[in-house]
């Protein structure tokens, strides 16, 4: 945590403000940018910003200080995965406050904080994980059947008894072409 501040808490309690800041900066690194009051995210920056430090450090020792902070392991995993090395030769102004104006409701004063560079979310790149994981299964399951060159016929869990008679048995089928060398 940075510095204590003086004054009123923003809270009420010192352990309150230490979980909302902690809440805030888990919604900064989850999605990049969040809108909040000034004073929230005036208190935000150091914190995020020592966070993302500790991060690019990439240690195990880092990764267990930052998750006494941010509780939510995903969250962590980005920070020290994908945000800490988009930072690797920055030494520090991590995030960016932008005031926006007043909130309506209370006419509280509202600002934007945001990481500096543009976070790209990676959402195709879990559609090829399980894409491969799903190619990897079928080579294990062909691996096991002892069937390298043929295709594997993959059918409904569930067939009627008038479908099974219609159906082809091609699974059950010999290669007559082995059987014929061996024979001559």
């Amino acid at each position: 945590m940075p510095t204590p501040t003086k004054g009123p808490r923003l809270g009420g309690s010192p352990a309150h403000e230490k979980l909302m800041l902690a809440n805030l900066a888990t919604s900064l690194f989850r999605h990049g940018r969040i809108t909040t009051t000034e004073v929230k995210a005036k208190r935000l920056r150091p914190l995020a910003e020592q966070l993302i430090t500790k991060a690019k450090r990439g240690d195990l020792h880092a990764r267990r200080r930052v998750l006494t902070v941010v509780r939510d392991k995903d969250v962590v995993y980005a920070l020290f995965d994908e945000i800490a090395p988009r930072y690797a030769n920055r030494d520090g102004g991590y995030t960016r406050i932008v005031k926006k104006g007043p909130r309506k409701g209370d006419a509280a004063p509202m600002a934007i904080i945001e990481l500096v560079e543009e976070l790209v979310v990676a959402t195709p790149a879990k559609a090829t994980k399980s894409a491969a994981r799903k190619a990897t299964r079928a080579e294990a399951v062909a691996a096991l059947a002892g069937d390298d060159d043929e295709t594997v016929v993959v059918k409904p869990a569930k067939a009627t008894k008038a479908a099974k008679a219609a159906e082809p048995a091609e699974t059950d089928e010999v290669d007559t072409d082995d059987t014929a060398d061996d024979e001559s």
